[in-house]
């Protein structure tokens, strides 16, 4: 339907700028006629015209030569003995293109004008003909009324064929949606071979069922290995307190103080440390903005872990940050923690500014992490080979909350190989929080 209103519109015009143009043509024609004649006139009289003049052709059609009394001294083509419009319709200035409609009784186009010669006053009159631009216009309306509708339902046909075609790669994907499952998000949807919007959204489909994919896949690694961290503890809690239901004499304080309480308090960091993670995949990690003194806060740890026995080397520059205190402060204590765990006999820690951020470094004299691992000690539940560890302890958690503490404050955290032998953790945060 479309397609059939613009033609009819464009062939209305079309035939429009047809007629017009080819009435102005027989104007033309009729005009440089009069002008001709007049010009003819100013050297000659009217019994020795050029018969040139007088001849007609497909577009001039009459030709009238009137004296000033009125009557047709010559005439030519289809013109009539007596004047083809009033003489009174003329002056000296070319008139020319009138209507055929001032021809009684004939279609034809008249130019005419008044001359002054020596025999006296005359007036040429110049007849074009418009039935053949009738005729014409009205053969390429018929042409342009056949052929609308032919080309419409051509339009219609090519059209309803391509929007089928199309759909039905619409509807394959669609079906293959409606099949998979999470239990299967391996599965992706057809691609069409055109490439064209709708072999774009098979493969941007494909590309989210990956990320989908890959997102269950590790969702359902992350509670494997939470239910596994969380089994030990509460296995122990349970199986003490069995024991204490069995042998009411056994439990006392030493049970209490050394094998229930430290499983408890490992339980709630653990629930802890998952709480936080959950809320950083769901983007809502808050930051509070406060002024957070990192060079005191790695001056407590180090004292801390001093009283544990451990080498603990330190260069602390004052270094101020806009954030979040209590998580900078457990960015500080997993990344010494670390450290204390896996160095041999010493831990190094860094506090400096350095144009507008403050970085904190941490590094300790172990075994080192190996280029293609230094990526993958900031995933969950992570631990590389045992001989990294002088100890044993940690969820593999300490390393992933340090990477999503830092990313919502706007930082980066990097490992780099330790002078000496190592491993170095380079933590980068701006004084400004960015979020």
């Amino acid at each position: 339907m479309v397609v059939l209103v613009v033609l009819a519109f464009a062939g209305a015009a079309f035939d429009l700028v047809l007629y017009r143009s080819l009435l102005a043509g027989v104007d033309d024609a009729t005009a440089g006629r009069v002008r001709a004649i007049v010009d003819a006139l100013h050297s000659d009289s009217p019994d020795h015209l050029d018969s040139v003049l007088l001849t007609t052709t497909q577009r001039v059609v009459a030709v009238q030569l009137i004296a000033p009394d009125g009557k047709v001294v010559k005439r030519a083509g289809s013109a009539p003995a007596k004047p083809l419009v009033p003489i009174t319709e003329f002056n000296f200035n070319l008139r020319r293109g009138m209507s055929d409609d001032a021809v009684p009784d004939d279609d034809m186009r008249v130019s005419g004008q008044r001359v002054n010669t020596a025999s006296g006053e005359y007036t040429v009159l110049v007849g074009g003909g418009s039935e053949a631009v009738e005729a014409t216009v009205r053969i390429v309306a018929l042409l342009v009324a056949g052929g609308a509708p032919v080309i419409s339902g051509v339009a219609a046909a090519a059209s309803y064929r391509l929007v089928r075609r199309s759909l039905q790669s619409v509807d394959a994907i669609r079906s293959r949606v409606a099949e998979i499952s999470t239990s299967d998000l391996a599965e992706r949807v057809p691609v069409p071979t055109s490439r064209d919007e709708i072999s774009a959204l098979a493969v941007t489909m494909n590309e989210m069922l990956a990320r989908l994919e890959a997102g269950h896949r590790a969702q359902q690694q992350f509670l494997s290995d939470a239910s596994h961290e969380l089994r030990s503890p509460l296995a122990t809690i349970i199986s003490g307190l069995e024991v204490a239901e069995a042998h009411p004499e056994l439990l006392d304080a030493e049970l209490a103080i050394d094998t229930l309480l430290p499983e408890a308090h490992r339980m709630r960091v653990l629930i802890e440390d998952l709480l936080l993670l959950a809320r950083a995949d769901e983007r809502n990690l808050m930051v509070r903005k406060e002024k957070v003194p990192l060079d005191e806060l790695a001056k407590v740890e180090a004292a801390r872990v001093r009283r544990d026995g451990c080498t603990i080397h330190t260069a602390i520059s004052a270094a101020r940050l806009i954030g979040d205190r209590a998580a900078v402060s457990r960015v500080v204590r997993n990344l010494v923690d670390n450290a204390v765990r896996h160095a041999k006999s010493r831990v190094d820690i860094h506090v400096g500014s350095q144009d507008s951020n403050v970085v904190l470094t941490v590094s300790d004299d172990g075994g080192g992490i190996a280029s293609a691992d230094r990526a993958r000690v900031f995933e969950r539940f992570v631990r590389l080979d045992s001989d990294r560890a002088r100890s044993g302890g940690g969820t593999g958690l300490g390393l992933a909350i340090v990477a999503e503490v830092v990313a919502a404050h706007g930082g980066t955290v990097s490992i780099a190989d330790r002078p000496g032998g190592g491993t170095s953790v380079i933590v980068t945060l701006p004084q400004q929080a960015n979020r």
